[in-house]
């Protein structure tokens, strides 16, 4: 334990007590984060958690420095993350400068020197991984390595549940939610925005051409653009949006307290993120692919349906007009 072992004991105790409240998958696991930082001498911890494939990120949570940005996916053996989940063992990195597993991440905001990797384990396998970092080199003591195992440990069982549950109302290829669970989430959004006053937009997106993809290069080719599409998307939005594919090649994202003026925004910010870089369809040949992408704001009247109906109106609108477009929704108009 640290120098203080009643507080550690009182902050490991409220965690466990807030991950038994069934609360989102995501909000648990920010508690797991927050209780990384109070616990341990870092600056930023993170909790990445991953499909069957142990591969693609399902969920993840970051505290601390860059705690704005997404969780980063994974792969295969590649960094210290990686190689926690290829061999399902915890790793301390006491310099990160002479440690050949670590890999600086693109875009990471912050410095590493020293970093704690416990990985999560449900059955004996790994489902995801908790790190703990600092600037400053040699910062963790074994007290601290024995901390973070403990916190791991004692966060496992109620994110694997929360997991099992994730995985079963999510689509296997884009790892957004399905269909059925569209109506309602959107029913649930629209009621909280009526209670609460608060502002709701929804993007209704179709892949352009996707089918011809399908048809050219096979269905796997489609499905790796597909996962990729839904990486991109999230990398554009708020842990608490909400992606779903309601079709082949359809999705639609619900954004809570969301301006029409932002949700625009977000649209366009999607739009150019999937068309002006091509997508890896498999190694060493690329495809650049278009969305279209219809906007709808939430009047304050209408049904959740009406609202989803005028947000599809608008994409067609723009794949009407040739594609690769964003449209905003005419207020009172449905398909």
């Amino acid at each position: 334990m640290s120098s203080d072992p009643k507080r550690d004991l009182d902050v490991l105790r409220q965690l466990t007590a807030h991950l038994s409240d069934g609360r989102p998958l995501e909000d648990a696991l920010h508690e797991v984060t927050d209780a990384a930082l109070r616990l341990l001498p870092c600056d930023h911890a993170s909790i990445r958690l991953f499909d069957a494939s142990r591969t693609t990120l399902l969920a993840g949570a970051r505290s601390g420095r860059a705690a704005e940005q997404r969780s980063l996916s994974l792969t295969r053996g590649e960094g210290v993350a990686g190689w926690v989940m290829e061999h399902g063992l915890p790793a301390h990195v006491r310099d990160a400068r002479s440690d050949p597993r670590f890999v600086v991440a693109v875009g990471q905001g912050f410095s590493i020197r020293a970093l704690l990797a416990e990985p999560l384990l449900a059955a004996g396998k790994p489902i995801g991984v908790l790190g703990a970092s600092s600037p400053e080199p040699g910062v963790f003591s074994d007290d601290d390595v024995l901390l973070a195992r403990i916190l791991a440990n004692c966060s496992v069982p109620a994110i694997e549940r929360s997991r099992l549950e994730r995985l079963s109302a999510v689509d296997e290829v884009t790892l957004a939610f399905n269909r059925r669970t569209l109506l309602p989430r959107l029913h649930e959004e629209t009621d909280r925005a009526r209670h609460s006053g608060s502002t709701l937009s929804v993007l209704v997106m179709d892949l352009d051409r996707l089918g011809q993809v399908n048809e050219s290069l096979g269905r796997d080719t489609g499905d790796r653009l597909l996962a990729i599409f839904g990486e991109r998307v999230r990398a554009q939005t708020r842990r608490y949006d909400v992606l779903v594919r309601s079709g082949d090649d359809e999705f639609v994202l619900l954004m809570p307290t969301t301006s029409p003026t932002q949700a625009l925004a977000t649209a366009e910010k999607i739009r150019k993120g999937v068309g002006e870089e091509a997508m890896e369809a498999k190694p060493g040949g690329y495809i650049s692919l278009h969305v279209s992408i219809g906007v709808a704001s939430w009047d304050g009247r209408e049904t959740a349906e009406e609202l989803c109906a005028r947000a599809a109106a608008a994409m067609r609108e723009a794949k009407a007009r040739g594609g690769n477009a964003a449209s905003r929704a005419v207020p009172g108009a449905m398909a």
